[in-house]
């Protein structure tokens, strides 16, 4: 999906969660036009708004908007998170050493 931005990404978990725009917009108390209009990309929704629909779509304000940030230390944090979930006991014990390794490194 590299290159969706949110109103695309916004429509596409609509669709993927079965919701129709109407439910959607029901569901974070907002009209269907204006609901719309976000997946249109001709208008952007307030905080609150954006927080509704997460709730509603059940889905990560990072999934969301990973195209508009930068990398900062959270979805660092959460990427390796997400390596760590896929690895292999004995892949685990490596990264374990390897970054014991690079701790007990000291700078000149």
């Amino acid at each position: 999906m590299e290159g969706k931005g949110l109103d695309k990404r916004i429509n596409i978990v609509r669709k993927d969660r079965e919701f129709t725009a109407d439910k959607l917009s029901e569901l974070c108390n907002i009209n269907a036009t204006y609901l719309r209009q976000i997946e249109g990309g001709t208008k952007v929704p307030s905080l609150p708004v954006f927080i509704n629909i997460c709730n509603a779509l059940k889905i990560s304000p990072n999934y969301l908007l990973q195209d508009m940030l930068e990398d900062n230390e959270v979805s660092n944090i959460q990427e390796l998170t997400n390596l760590w979930k896929n690895t292999s006991l004995y892949q685990l014990e490596i990264v374990i050493a390897m970054i014991r390794a690079v701790l007990e490194c000291k700078k000149d």
